[in-house]
């Protein structure tokens, strides 16, 4: 099922670069990605940004919508594609932060929360998705739906 979801995604970018910016995911989305051989023909790379520094300091996210928001929000996520894009110089981003768990945040988001953001070059948006399950199925369930969120605008 991924590997059929990831396939459609690259075939869908052809002639497009795609780029990731992951917080709860730690990676799985390019992980995803570079298991098909000839991705590289599309992704270019992502970046784990798991902390708050690194969604400031290198996806350039303002510190006051961390502040405001928290890290886990529709805002953030948004703010975290548009970055990944212009940082990395790619067609498409998609972020995913989120609580896989043990605990919710300070903000009263509860473990499952989810937002995805995605950015091209004529629109920067999100949604919320709330997954169950262990920590890794949340983190599973985050991944496919970052991929189909791609797909649904490239297709």
């Amino acid at each position: 099922m991924m590997m059929h979801l990831t396939c459609d995604v690259l075939k869908a970018l052809e002639g497009k670069t795609l780029v990731t910016a992951e917080s709860c995911t730690g990676g799985g989305i390019g992980a995803a990605l570079t298991a098909i051989p000839g991705s590289s023909e599309v992704y270019k790379g992502g970046i784990i940004s798991y902390t708050n520094w690194v969604k400031e300091k290198v996806l350039n996210v303002d510190a006051q919508l961390l502040k405001t928001y928290g890290a886990v929000s529709s805002e953030v996520a948004e703010a975290m594609a548009l970055g990944a894009r212009k940082t990395l110089q790619a067609d498409v981003a998609v972020s995913v932060t989120g609580l896989a768990g043990p605990g919710g945040d300070e903000y009263g988001n509860p473990v499952g929360t989810v937002y995805i953001g995605y950015s091209d070059s004529s629109v920067t948006e999100s949604i919320s998705c709330f997954f169950t399950g262990s920590r890794e199925e949340i983190r599973k369930q985050a991944v496919a739906a970052a991929l189909k969120i791609v797909l649904d605008h490239n297709s």
